[in-house]
């Protein structure tokens, strides 16, 4: 598409996804580019009221109604805001996509892995990051991180530890065209460096040289 980069950052609960796309984006901006930075479920206003009935605690969903109100958001995203902005070479950034679901909803739900499958092929249209970060990390050590930041809980964090370990079991485990993986541990940093390191491999003539 055009010369744009779709750069897609993964991870379960507390990896610090949200604190590396907001330093990327820094960065990017910094040596003169102008990313578009999107989060799932939401990026779009219909898809940030799907964000809110997702996690709100109060709500219940059983698996499949779960899958398809994600599929729904991030079909809207992709159509809305993804697409275009790489059709004009954009950057975009977007804190969690496909992965998520297969992690999420494919292995913290047990839904069948085909269908989960299915369902991304028709949310994203086909469309593919070209370089996924996933950030590796303990569940305990995610879940002291944001108990440490006084965050309240959401509906799927409040999720037990099992659930959560095979969410981590998955993404540890992900592997694919562009899928790379990072210590989640390290300071924040040290992950940006990392993950800068990663981008200017994958687009040397985009995020390559100093890092800035």
């Amino acid at each position: 598409m055009s010369d744009g980069f779709f750069l897609v950052l993964e991870g379960p609960e507390g990896a610090g996804k949200s604190t590396l796309s907001s330093a990327l984006a820094a960065r990017m901006r910094s040596r003169g580019l102008d990313p578009v930075v999107v989060r799932e479920p939401g990026g779009t206003p219909a898809a940030e009221r799907v964000r809110e009935a997702l996690l709100d605690p109060a709500n219940r969903f059983d698996p499949p109604t779960e899958l398809l109100y994600v599929a729904a958001a991030r079909a809207h995203l992709v159509q809305s805001i993804i697409r275009p902005a790489l059709e004009t070479g954009r950057t975009v950034v977007s804190d969690r996509y496909d992965l998520s679901t297969v992690a999420y909803q494919g292995a913290g739900r047990g839904l069948d892995r085909g269908i989960v499958d299915t369902v991304n092929r028709v949310a994203t249209g086909g469309l593919r990051p070209d370089l996924t970060l996933v950030l590796d990390l303990p569940p305990a050590a995610g879940r002291a991180r944001q108990q440490a930041a006084g965050k309240a809980r959401d509906r799927m964090e409040r999720e037990d530890a099992a659930f959560h370990d095979r969410v981590a079991a998955a993404y540890l485990a992900a592997t694919g065209p562009g899928v790379r993986h990072l210590d989640g541990s390290g300071s924040p940093a040290e992950v940006l460096e990392a993950a800068w390191a990663m981008l200017a491999e994958a687009r040397p003539e985009t995020f390559g040289g100093a890092g800035g």
